[in-house]
């Protein structure tokens, strides 16, 4: 076994006596007294359980890359306790979701919205969508303008590249 101590996590190389197949651990200790602020007040223990499984609910049959989720919730998980607080609210979970879920799909984006951002008639619904397809045109636009124009030659074709 080949064992890496990084920061506040520790990561393990094992090996499985059965069948020799070769895989990685990840252990860390985290500080279980953040607490979460929910929207009527109630306090109750940070979960990543809990998060990662409205993640997945938000994703389910969605094709997105291998650990995602994951890495999703350990960032939140980080953000949270590394700002040094012993309380966190709700809306700032959620919205830390959101950030990352909006450039990663986007109907999980909606998903997750539609719950989080409580949306109560189809009004605030389409309304979202309207504000996710601005965005989505407006970063392709600034994408756009940072992509070298392909010139035309004198024969009418394509620059070539060197």
């Amino acid at each position: 076994m080949e064992t890496r101590v990084r920061d506040e996590s520790v990561r393990r190389r094992r090996e499985c006596n059965d069948c020799a197949f070769r895989f990685t651990t990840l252990e860390r200790v985290y500080n279980s007294k953040l607490m979460v602020e929910k929207r009527n007040g109630k306090l109750e223990q940070f979960s990543d359980a809990k998060l990662t499984r409205s993640i997945e609910i938000a994703c389910a049959k969605r094709y997105l890359p291998v650990g995602a989720i994951e890495e999703i919730v350990d960032d939140i998980h980080e953000r949270a306790f590394n700002n040094g607080r012993e309380r966190i609210e709700s809306g700032v979970i959620g919205q830390m979701v959101l950030n990352r879920l909006v450039s990663l799909d986007h109907v999980a984006y909606m998903r997750f919205a539609s719950v989080y951002k409580d949306f109560d008639d189809i009004d605030r619904f389409t309304a979202e969508v309207s504000s996710l397809e601005q965005r989505t045109s407006q970063e392709s636009r600034l994408q756009g303008a940072l992509l070298p124009s392909l010139t035309s030659t004198s024969n009418g074709g394509p620059a070539r590249r060197n």
